[in-house]
């Protein structure tokens, strides 16, 4: 057996210990066993609030972190401690990031980055003041399926774009009788997730679309709250809801095109349907992420000398995306296996990696990401105004 590489351990603090915190300690758990990388993630801590002791000491336990705390300041005081990874509810991201950049921390931060523009204007500059890494979990770029779009449209094969359209529809929340606040639904209380499909499924839908198609330049909105009031599990009252349930938007993109996006949770049937197609003049790409491991690809025209392909070969391709060619499955399983949702965060885990080492950050830090903050902001001020928002 040859001498075993020596990795520098990279301290890692999960804040949160719910559905993002789990996904995110089984990316640190897996993302050594499957790409190289002189880093070591290493669990040291985990944080959750003291009224939920007992779950987060099973957290702690589960995932193998060597503390748990229930103060996250200590946590970001402690030298041991490398990177701040930050699960926590949307209000909760601006204290802990700018605390955590004012102590020097590398910083991984879940979306929506903030609650508003300003709030995370102030995240990206306290962040670039600090010199520090930093990555906003789009983890969805590091779907193969989508990472393959990237590749396709960069190599000139869709042309042209025309339109681009982008669904995100779940249905949830369509019963009165689901309470706001608490644990599991605080993402119905607009004090605390700061809006509603736009920041949750929207700012995914953005960040992927601007990837692929170019900057929007501007934005008309409607949003609609269907149950306008429903007991909150915090104070045992019925009160409003002010957050938005459904959202639609009409976009100008840079590049020339247009582009539609509807989310909901109120689509009976669809649990997490996240789609996208673009339309170009050589081509056209089709995604859904509840069939993650297909991209569908219309080949028109060829990229190189522009002349149609022939009458007979054009039509709808199927790609089974998990031959060793494609974005990130040389690390994965043998051509024709499929890898799920919680490999998107390994992926995305080891970009951020490989930046550290290289050099040339993987994408989108805070800094970039306040982008997608920005067009989220346009859109529900374009639903509450009734009118056109242009994006500087």
């Amino acid at each position: 057996m040859g001498e075993a590489i020596l990795k520098k351990p990279l301290n890692i603090a999960v804040l949160g210990s719910g559905f993002m915190g789990r996904a995110h300690a089984n990316a640190y758990k897996q993302v050594g066993q499957f790409f190289e990388s002189g880093y070591q993630p290493v669990l040291k801590v985990c944080y959750g609030r003291e009224e939920n002791r007992g779950n987060l000491e099973a957290f702690a336990s589960r995932w193998g972190f060597g503390s748990f705390d229930t103060n996250w300041q200590r946590i970001i005081e402690r030298e041991d401690i490398d990177l701040i990874d930050v699960c926590l509810p949307n209000h909760m991201h601006y204290d802990v990031v700018m605390a955590a950049a004012a102590a020097g921390k590398m910083i991984a931060c879940e979306k929506p980055l903030a609650m508003n523009v300003a709030e995370a204007q102030e995240m990206s500059e306290a962040v670039c003041r600090a010199g520090v890494a930093s990555l906003v979990w789009y983890n969805y770029r590091r779907v193969p399926a989508i990472a393959l779009a990237k590749q396709i449209i960069d190599e000139g094969r869709v042309g042209k774009a025309f339109h681009y359209r982008a669904t995100y529809n779940q249905d949830y929340t369509i019963s009165g009788d689901i309470p706001q606040g608490g644990r599991g639904l605080w993402r119905l209380d607009s004090k605390i997730a700061g809006s509603g499909v736009t920041g949750d499924l929207l700012a995914h839908s953005i960040d992927t679309a601007e990837w692929l198609n170019g900057p929007i330049r501007q934005v008309v909105a409607k949003t609609e709250t269907f149950v306008k009031k429903r007991l909150h599990q915090d104070s045992g009252k019925i009160q409003l809801v002010d957050i938005d349930d459904a959202c639609m938007f009409l976009a100008e993109f840079e590049n020339g095109s247009i582009g539609t996006f509807e989310s909901t949770r109120y689509a009976r049937g669809r649990k997490n349907y996240k789609t996208f197609e673009l339309n170009g003049e050589n081509g056209a790409l089709h995604f859904d992420l509840e069939d993650p491991h297909i991209l569908e690809f219309f080949r028109y025209a060829d990229p190189e000398t522009g002349e149609k392909c022939e009458d007979h070969l054009t039509g709808w391709q199927r790609i089974h995306v998990s031959n060793a060619e494609h974005p990130y499955m040389d690390k994965w399983w043998v051509p024709g296996t499929t890898i799920g949702y919680e490999h998107t965060f390994i992926n995305t885990l080891a970009d951020f990696l490989a930046g550290l080492e290289s050099g040339v950050p993987a994408e989108p830090t805070i800094r970039s990401g306040l982008r997608t903050q920005i067009v989220c902001d346009a859109v529900l001020e374009s639903a509450r105004n009734k009118g056109w928002v242009e994006i500087s």
